[in-house]
């Protein structure tokens, strides 16, 4: 549940402009500002059910924007590759700290570099 949580979430921060205010609202107090479903109900003057139908159409709307758009995935991509990318300066960093021999320098830097073409081919532009 808490995954589902904090993926609806996330995809609510990469798409809410694109629901109405009504979906906005809804999505903003159950997720981000974890409200019940009677709650949201008593504070917009609904039936606990229009609540729940909105939220439940809205997930979807949301998974359907990022089927369609991929900007939620593609974000998570460039987080992945910018790992990696840290992790190859500080394995190049102990390198350095070890003498390693010039040629595994340089192939260390030859796979950064290799990353970093990967992140900026990948990019919307």
């Amino acid at each position: 549940m808490i995954e589902k949580k904090i993926e609806i979430s996330m995809l609510y921060d990469f798409y809410n402009q694109l629901l109405t205010a009504k979906q906005r609202d809804m999505i903003d107090l159950y997720y981000n500002q974890d409200l019940s479903l009677g709650e949201i109900a008593q504070e917009l003057q609904i039936s606990r059910q229009a609540v729940y139908d909105t939220i439940k159409r809205t997930e979807k709307i949301l998974y359907d924007y990022e089927k369609k758009l991929k900007l939620f995935g593609l974000f998570n991509s460039k987080i992945a590759s910018i790992e990696k990318l840290k992790e190859k300066v500080l394995q190049l960093e102990e390198m350095i700290e070890l003498d390693s021999s010039k040629k595994e320098l340089k192939e260390e830097i030859k796979m950064m570099k290799s990353l970093f073409d990967e992140l900026l081919n990948n990019s919307i532009l």
